[in-house]
């Protein structure tokens, strides 16, 4: 058992608990409150200065540190660790006075003003000589600071600023796309820039996809997607660097939005440029909200390799940013935390320690409320800090992996939304989520996994609308199903290559003959409209005029609809396992009987006993079972083996810790 990587001190493993702290928010006198307060609930652990670079800096080269260096001495002797942040997040307002051209452009032309956030552009270069200095004094003043257990590099990258197209932004593209293409010609060929003579002459007369007449070229805005992803890792490579050089012996992270429609940063790519890796989750209102929460920690768990990370943040109540914030229910505070701990978390943080007096985020719920200490939200904070110190013996224990395996991939997600395709309704995330949805519906475990990573072993991998198949990633599913894995994929996956080229002969293009099913022209549905299933079964969204080739079974038709008589729901077998095609959407509950269907011929079935099936989440680290009500009803534990046990409404049993 490995103690988390971000502590360099020594002791017994434990799972952290925390949240952000903003002390600059508050006069002197309150810091010795919190502090008290922290230890009552068992804090071990706050990040520090992540938007204070207006404090710290308030003039261009003149640092006041006084009161950071009094807020870190504070905690130190109180035995709270800081994972300090290196205050880049939000440039301050003399920067952005001085150098307007700091600020990002949007695609009209538009520039976004100061007054909210990450009002900065990732490829200025004045803006990164100001923030790179500021890393070097952090870094310089607070490296050795016993308290210091961790940097936490800017704030959530890209999650206002993502996207720039900026005279910068242009630039960095262009020296990009030479990196990625050498000569204009392969560009070119890669953009299929004969189209609407397109063609380039040179680098430099390229832009980003910028407000256009019509829709800019397809593989310009998969590029750029790619490039922009790209410039925010690059610049946190930049202030890492500095990190390291300074303070080699301090890891680095920054805190990742594995959540929701949270989508132009490709995390898979960028976990390894941290020590470990950290994100920030909120539940998203709707039926699948703790399925979601859910899969974005499984899928955060496997961006990280399946090593512990760290749960940043998340809230204890009510949000402040969805039209309407609704406050959780009783039990769902300690539910959502123990089940990031579930799928790997080896802390649980929360936005924020003390809820702010004022600012745009006054009515997002804290630690310790406007209500104060003597609440019930405080009540609960203090009840999870006793559960998590109880739990010290996950700390370092991996994730125990699942037999079946959700495929994620960011460039699928990014090009299929794209506009020009059969149906502008398309939601990649929605329908991976739809199938891990079915998994719990059934009580089979599935990993959410990049498509990047390695799923060899696996015996079931789903590969929901999977666009984007260049020829390797092919290969690999061919291979893994001849090797006895059983592959199941859907509607428009295989279409195009990594260029955005679509494969030529018949769709699904790369996995045309891994399937065994040919479709000349597809078939999606209007808003609305639904396709009858022979097997009791409605589609919505889409359908394809399959044509099955020998071989290939047909485990379910179309009943009505354009393509009635058709196949709706194929596999052939490959090797010594299988591959099967679902060319219609079902949605969760359509999903079940047809992953059970498929499940059982792959000899996938569930550990849970059926009682529990569906009513609860089962989810392991090591010999630790985490069960998780998904319901608002109590549950008989009973055929786990636990007589007289009910898992409460929202509860989490945690077995075998």
């Amino acid at each position: 058992m490995s103690h988390p990587r971000w502590l360099r001190r020594a002791g017994d493993p434990r799972l952290e608990y925390g949240a952000d702290y903003n002390p600059e928010q508050w006069p002197r006198e309150v810091w010795d409150d919190d502090v008290r307060a922290m230890r009552e609930a068992g804090v071990t652990i706050v990040s520090l200065a992540i938007f204070s670079w207006a404090k710290l800096e308030p003039a261009e080269g003149r640092y006041d540190f006084g009161w950071l260096d009094e807020a870190i001495d504070l905690l130190h002797a109180n035995g709270i660790a800081v994972d300090l942040a290196t205050a880049t997040a939000s440039p301050p307002p003399w920067l952005t006075t001085a150098h307007p051209s700091v600020l990002p452009i949007d695609r009209q032309g538009n520039t976004i003003w100061p007054g909210g956030r990450q009002q900065w552009r990732p490829t200025s270069p004045i803006f990164r000589e100001h923030a790179l200095r500021l890393v070097r004094e952090m870094a310089s003043r607070y490296g050795n600071h016993p308290a210091v257990v961790a940097w936490h590099v800017s704030n959530e990258l890209g999650c206002h600023n993502v996207y720039d197209y900026s005279d910068d932004a242009a630039a960095a593209f262009r020296t990009w796309l030479r990196a990625r293409y050498s000569t204009i010609d392969a560009l070119n060929e890669a953009w299929g820039t004969a189209f609407w003579s397109q063609w380039y002459g040179d680098f430099e007369q390229v832009l980003p996809p910028r407000q256009a007449a019509t829709h800019p070229n397809p593989g310009q805005q998969l590029d750029f997607k790619r490039f922009s992803s790209d410039a925010l890792k690059d610049y946190l490579v930049r202030e890492k660097e500095i990190l390291r050089e300074i303070t080699p012996d301090v890891p680095v992270t920054t805190n990742f939005m594995v959540m929701g429609e949270t989508k132009g940063m490709d995390y898979a790519d960028w976990a390894a440029e941290v020590d470990f890796v950290s994100n920030d989750h909120y539940r998203l209102p709707g039926a699948q909200t703790l399925d979601e929460l859910s899969f974005s920690a499984n899928l955060t768990g496997n961006i990280a390799g399946g090593r512990p990370w760290f749960l940043m943040e998340h809230s204890t109540s009510a949000v402040n940013w969805q039209p309407i914030n609704l406050a959780k229910k009783p039990g769902e505070l300690a539910r959502d935390s123990l089940t990031h701990v579930a799928h790997g978390a080896d802390a649980v943080c929360f936005f924020q320690w003390r809820q702010s007096r004022a600012g745009a985020e006054k009515y997002h719920s804290a630690m310790v409320p406007h209500a104060g200490t003597s609440s019930q939200l405080f009540t609960d904070v203090v009840e999870l800090g006793a559960t998590l110190r109880d739990l010290a013996s996950v700390a370092g224990v991996s994730r125990t992996p699942a037999r079946a395996a959700i495929l994620f991939d960011w460039t699928s997600w990014w090009a299929v939304e794209q506009d020009s395709h059969p149906s502008a309704s398309l939601r990649y995330r929605q329908e991976a989520l739809d199938w891990y949805t079915a998994f719990l519906d059934l009580g089979v475990r599935a990993d959410v996994v990049p498509a990047s990573s390695s799923f060899e072993n696996y015996d079931v991998v789903v590969a929901p609308i999977l666009h984007v198949v260049p020829a390797a990633l092919a290969d690999r599913l061919t291979a893994f199903a001849s090797s006895g894995g059983h592959v199941i994929t859907t509607y428009f996956s295989g279409i195009v290559d990594e260029n955005d080229h679509a494969w030529l002969g018949g769709y699904p293009g790369a996995l045309r003959d891994l399937l065994g099913i040919r479709i000349e022209e597809f078939g999606p549905l209007l808003d609305g409209d639904t396709a009858e299933l022979d097997n009791g079964l409605t589609g919505t969204l889409w359908t394809d005029r399959i044509d099955t080739l020998t071989g290939t079974e047909v485990l379910a038709s179309y009943k009505t609809g354009d393509q009635a008589g058709r196949a709706a729901i194929t596999r052939r077998a490959v090797g010594d396992g299988s591959a099967a095609y679902v060319s219609t959407r079902l949605g969760p509950d359509g999903l079940a009987p047809v992953l059970a269907d498929l499940l059982t011929r792959a000899g996938v079935s569930s550990e849970l006993p059926e009682p529990l099936r569906g009513r609860v989440e089962l989810a392991v680290r090591g010999t630790t079972r985490f069960v998780i009500n998904r319901t608002e009803e109590p549950v008989d534990l009973s055929p786990l083996g636990e007589p007289g046990r009910t898992l409460t409404a929202r509860g989490v049993a945690v077995l075998g810790a």
